[in-house]
């Protein structure tokens, strides 16, 4: 390391090659309030020399006047940079910070423990490939400690530290350290993890983060720094079948059109096949365009243009993929959502949905379910609130490709966007596409009305029974009219909102002579199958608006 300070001093040009020919290890510091993460972080970039003379000088000053250490370098201020942070002594934000050594480069995520800022943890989240999970010795696993390890495990992440920290507190004591890693081994058991490492460390002295403590003569194991740098992480993308979401067609002139994007898994060689996932048309690659040059081969993470030897229609939002295996098609995929937003989740609103390079819109139709993260345990839900997870399924406007995000975290995840805020209100981790189950509405046969064209009554009385509140009637022929008993408008009354999927505009005048019979709210939209109607009950709509043809009416 000391090294490394030389060279950045005397030959940077040396310095950035070295630093191109090292891997780089994305880790995440996590864990509940006050358990030292930012002071973990923050002596991790002292003992490896990155922290500079002018950043030293402030460290210094800002210890005296904002510090929690007595005066002394408080070596949470160095990620700790928002105001309301150092006031209240807590990270907010997340943090990203790069530091090296001799063997690998790092950037470490400094994610905040607070239940309310669960959100920018899962962002921090969202690329590393190790956690370290601290824990304090004196109390043990908190309920944050196990909302985390959750939500690294929801997030592909599969090796694990779990840093005991202020182990000088408790005087070292191995049994305490012992117990303490026992109890998480029981708790993240079902989680799949791939590697559990149990060190023993105190952030603020510096036991066992870069040196061994003599502190700790019991404890065998390797430091934090080694085990940073010796860590297997399995990156397997250029092992997987091909996929490039296309970010742009790039046509700077009539003899040239590519396809323009960063390769999300496999290998690439002009001459191999490649299907458009949209529209189903193969054809085969002609020519792998850098900026460097035309290249042989691409692999997974490299950003490239791709030429076709056909011309075949594609946009922006597109994936190429390999034709034997290609990713899932659907307009039904099955996700775990993690929801970021105020406001809870309401089943039937149209939201935007964001996955690779695409948008389209989509709305949740249905929540399985909810996990508790204190016990794993899944519970029965209607909807999620802000920091809650739960397993849903969607329904999009137009079929949009998916891996599961075990496989694949780039094509296999999404974000759900409000319409109107454009708030980033929930990110999602496809496990599966399904068939949605459309609630089949009960028909009865009635005497239709003297004088009256409604042939048909139908009856809703079931929907309440039920949550998943979609009504499709797009196999309905000729007039009826729609029923609501007293259960549904109670269900209503409860902020809760019913999707009608209709096949054409003829079956318009029915939803809304039930909305204004009894004073509700709905908007539409049109899709490709059709035209979409959520009805609700008046006031629970967000901001109150009418669009042109494609967007909302009410």
């Amino acid at each position: 390391m000391a090294h490394q300070s030389e060279l950045i001093e005397k030959d940077i040009l040396a310095y950035l090659k070295s630093q191109e020919e090292k891997s780089l290890l994305r880790f995440i510091t996590c864990g509940s309030v006050d358990d030292g993460k930012s002071t973990l972080i923050g002596r991790l970039l002292w003992d490896s020399k990155m922290v500079f003379e002018d950043q030293l000088a402030a460290l210094e000053a800002d210890s005296k006047k904002v510090g929690t250490q007595g005066g002394a370098i408080d070596y949470a201020l160095l990620l700790d940079g928002l105001q309301a942070e150092r006031e209240q002594g807590i990270t907010i934000d997340v943090a990203y910070r790069f530091f090296s050594t001799d063997l690998r480069k790092f950037i470490v995520a400094d994610t905040p423990g607070h239940e309310q800022y669960t959100r920018n943890m899962v962002t921090g989240a969202s690329t590393a490939k190790v956690a370290v999970i601290l824990v304090d010795a004196r109390k043990g696993l908190l309920t944050q400690t196990r909302r985390h390890s959750f939500l690294v495990s929801l997030v592909g992440i599969r090796h694990i530290v779990l840093a005991i920290n202020k182990m000088d507190l408790i005087d070292y004591d191995a049994e305490k350290f012992k117990r303490i890693e026992d109890d998480y081994r029981e708790f993240a058991e079902p989680l799949g993890f791939s590697s559990i490492t149990a060190l023993p460390i105190s952030a603020l002295n510096g036991d066992n983060i870069i040196e061994k403590s003599a502190n700790t003569p019991w404890y065998t194991g390797p430091t934090l720094l080694r085990f940073l740098e010796t860590v297997q992480v399995e990156d397997d993308r250029a092992e997987q079948p091909f996929r490039m979401p296309v970010q742009w067609v790039n046509r700077p002139n009539l003899d040239f059109r590519g396809f323009c994007g960063t390769i999300a898994a496999g290998i690439v060689h002009p001459g191999d096949e490649v299907r458009v996932s949209s529209s189903g048309l193969v054809s085969r690659v002609d020519r792998v365009v850098t900026m460097n040059g035309d290249l042989d081969e691409a692999v997974a993470g490299q950003a490239v243009t791709l030429t076709l030897k056909g011309e075949i229609d594609i946009s922006r939002g597109d994936m190429l993929t390999v034709p034997e295996a290609a990713p899932l098609f659907t307009r039904h995929p099955e996700a775990h959502l993690v929801w970021l937003h105020d406001e809870p989740l309401r089943p039937g609103q149209l939201y935007l949905v964001k996955s690779a390079t695409g948008i389209t819109p989509g709305r949740v139709t249905d929540v399985q379910y909810a996990v508790d993260v204190n016990t794993l345990e899944q519970k029965q839900v209607t909807t999620l609130g802000l920091n809650e997870i739960g397993l849903a399924r969607l329904e999009l406007d137009r079929p949009v490709p998916f891996d599961p995000y075990r496989e694949n975290r780039d094509t296999g995840s999404f974000i759900l966007i409000d319409r109107f805020t454009n708030a980033t209100v929930a990110a999602g981790m496809v496990s599966e596409a399904v068939e949605l189950e459309s609630h089949k509405a009960l028909l009865a046969d009635l005497e239709p009305e003297s004088g009256s064209t409604w042939t048909r009554r139908i009856s809703l009385s079931e929907l309440s029974a039920t949550s998943l509140n979609v009504v499709d009637l797009t196999a309905e022929y000729g007039a009826f009219i729609l029923e609501a008993p007293i259960t549904l408008l109670a269900h209503l009354e409860k902020g809760n909102r019913v999707l009608f999927r209709l096949r054409d505009l003829g079956q318009l005048p029915a939803v809304a002579l039930l909305a204004y019979e009894h004073n509700l709210a709905f908007e539409f939209d049109r899709t490709l199958e059709g035209i979409s109607v959520l009805l609700f009950k008046r006031g629970n709509l967000p901001q109150d608006r009418v669009e042109s043809d494609t967007g909302t009416g009410i």
